[in-house]
């Protein structure tokens, strides 16, 4: 009773086994898009030593699979061999593709039993000629033929996810080039985007947007990577392996780019500790680089070291939001969506989570966003620092304003200061100058000899003209210029009274003189009215009733000025008036002092006309 128990359960044990190793996927022509590894059948080979021909002899038993995806995670020491028997239910012959879902699997060689293949695909193992994204296996099954087929995947560098798809080949071929369209145009966003910020880099000189370029570069060439268009487009196998045996810089570049932008477009510094904190972060991500890349002990803990960095960088974030600053608003709204299509890429990395089916580019949409977001925030840096910009302008035209202003009052106070000095300056010397006069007056009442007494007159009229000058600028406020006019009229009044003589004397004057100017015209004006006295109106015969007068005028056209001196009396000899004293020094003053030309003539009297140009 017991052995019969014992033979039965046996049976039905075998039975189970045998039913198991022979559940076979009936396919026809319409068969497309249907994942295969739920019914597969799987063998781990833990010495990595069993080849096709010893599977077969040996008849190594595999176990059924239910699971539409599996992940192994970083499995350097198995193999992975897939089984799967595919029977043709029509009366034709049918052609499908089996398509291995990962682009990052190592090597994955494909046994067709029937047909004695073996084709060999995966990452370091691309052949020249495939320009799918993914291996992909042609396969031909006969009328009502089942064949049975193997798969051997290995991945000693990067993670180990299995996924199997059949499909009819015109539905894989319009999948398959609308897949690698969706992705030029991913990457192609994303170029321009690059250019765009380095376009402002270039511009702006902010470090800023040169860290944010490096941080889409290294997206791109991550991309490239993981979706597998740079093993079939770019590059070598040589080159891929060479990359790869590096992958820990490949992941951890952009972090590192986007936590040196996030660095400085945050200002970080003004938060010490955090700041801190990332450059501890900063020094330990190139110390793990460099780990990872002379040993393969720790390679699953590649992309937690970085997704930890990347979470920090969102810590940073949300600190500096709750700190108002501006600047990090939009920079959380990206951040939040870029790990979360990170956290997918993980889930789906270790296999817990396979979104390729119901959202197939959420990554690439969301490095798109992302991008444009943080696109879109660099550009709100430049309104910002713009409006700052503007404001400090108005504080520096306030502050300008307020400092002409001060500087207006300082000068008018120094200017008033100065104007006072000078008043008294000219009081004082016309004070010393009316000492000197009273002096040379005391002097010229002690002689007897009218022609002393004629030149000690002439030298205090000289001496008066100035005087009268600096009278003149102590009772007037404007220093700059003197009323020619009240001057000319107190010169000759002057002379007039020294002389005790009736002339008629008019006077014409439609200018006003500078003061460096009228110092000068002072003296020779008075020169001229004295030897106009003194000599053009000698009583003879010849001038019986004829007036005596002098005419002076004094006009200014632009910058030339014209002083006009004139008598109707009897004229003078050319060699007298060439070697006296005053001749001398009106010359002097004219062509010296006032860069002039001075012409005299005789006719019916005398006429001095004196030119000069204002040069200032």
């Amino acid at each position: 009773m017991n052995i019969k128990f014992i033979i039965t359960i046996l049976l039905f044990m075998s039975i189970y086994l045998n039913a198991n190793n022979t559940k076979i996927i009936n396919i026809d022509n319409s068969t497309s898009n249907i994942n295969l590894l739920s019914n597969a059948f799987i063998y781990i080979d833990r010495t990595k030593k069993l080849d096709f021909k010893e599977i077969i002899d040996k008849q190594i038993i595999f176990k059924e699979n239910k699971k539409n995806i599996l992940s192994y995670g970083y499995s350097p020491n198995f193999n992975v061999w897939i089984k799967l028997i595919l029977h043709n239910s029509t009366n034709n012959t049918i052609r499908k593709i089996i398509e291995y879902d990962n682009t990052l699997t190592t090597e994955v060689i494909f046994f067709d039993n029937n047909h004695n293949i073996k084709f060999t695909d995966g990452l370091l193992h691309t052949p020249k000629d495939r320009k799918t994204t993914k291996p992909i296996f042609d396969i031909i099954l006969e009328p009502n033929e089942t064949n049975t087929y193997y798969i051997k995947t290995s991945s000693n560098i990067t993670t180990l996810i299995l996924k199997l798809n059949l499909w009819e080949q015109k539905d894989f071929y319009h999948k398959e080039t609308f897949h690698q369209l969706i992705l030029a145009l991913f990457f192609g966003a994303m170029s321009i985007l690059a250019l765009y910020n380095l376009f402002i880099f270039f511009f702006t000189k902010d470090i800023s947007y040169f860290y944010y370029v490096l941080y889409i570069i290294g997206i791109i060439f991550h991309q490239l990577v993981y979706v597998g268009m740079v093993n079939i487009y770019l590059l070598s196998q040589d080159e891929i392996y060479y990359i790869i045996q590096y992958a820990a810089i490949l992941v951890s570049f952009p972090i590192i780019s986007l936590a040196l932008f996030t660095k400085i477009f945050l200002h970080t510094k003004q938060y010490s500790r955090i700041n801190k904190i990332l450059n501890i972060f900063l020094i330990l991500i190139p110390i793990s680089i460099i780990i990872f890349s002379i040993t393969d002990k720790f390679n699953q803990y590649r992309n937690i070291v970085a997704l930890t960095l990347f979470s920090y960088l969102l810590v940073i974030t949300v600190y500096s939001a709750y700190k108002k600053n501006k600047q990090a608003y939009l920079i959380l709204f990206g951040w939040t969506i870029i790990l979360s299509a990170s956290i997918l890429m993980l889930l789906s990395g270790i296999g817990i989570f396979d979104f390729s089916n119901d959202c197939p580019y959420i990554v690439e949409f969301s490095f798109i966003t992302e991008a444009l977001i943080f696109s879109v925030a660099l550009a709100n840096k430049i309104n910002i620092l713009q409006n700052e910009k503007d404001k400090v302008n108005q504080k520096l035209i306030k502050h300008q304003s307020y400092e002409k202003e001060k500087l207006k009052i300082n000068v008018e106070e120094k200017t008033q200061e100065l104007h006072l000095l000078l008043k008294e300056l000219n009081h004082r010397v016309k004070n010393n100058m009316q000492t000197i006069v009273s002096l040379i007056r005391l002097q010229s009442d002690g002689l007897s000899d009218k022609k002393y007494k004629d030149i000690f007159l002439v030298i205090q009229n000289r001496i008066n003209a100035m005087s009268h000058l600096h009278e003149l600028l102590y009772n007037q406020n404007n220093i700059s210029t003197i009323n020619a006019n009240e001057y000319f009229r107190i010169l000759i009044d002057e002379v007039k009274y020294s002389y005790e003589i009736f002339v008629d004397v008019n006077i014409n004057i439609k200018t006003n003189l500078k003061i460096e100017h009228a110092i000068y015209c002072g003296l020779i004006l008075n020169e001229l009215i004295t030897n106009a006295f003194k000599y053009a109106f000698i009583k003879n015969n010849n001038r019986i009733n004829i007036i005596d007068n002098v005419q002076v005028g004094l006009t200014q056209e632009n910058n030339l000025y014209t002083l006009i001196v004139s008598d109707n009396g009897v004229g003078y000899e050319q060699n007298k008036i060439t070697t006296s004293l005053g001749y001398t020094l009106i010359n002097s003053l004219v062509k010296d002092q006032l860069k002039g030309s001075i012409d005299i003539k005789s006719n019916n009297g005398v006429t001095v006309i004196i030119k000069w140009r204002d040069n200032e």
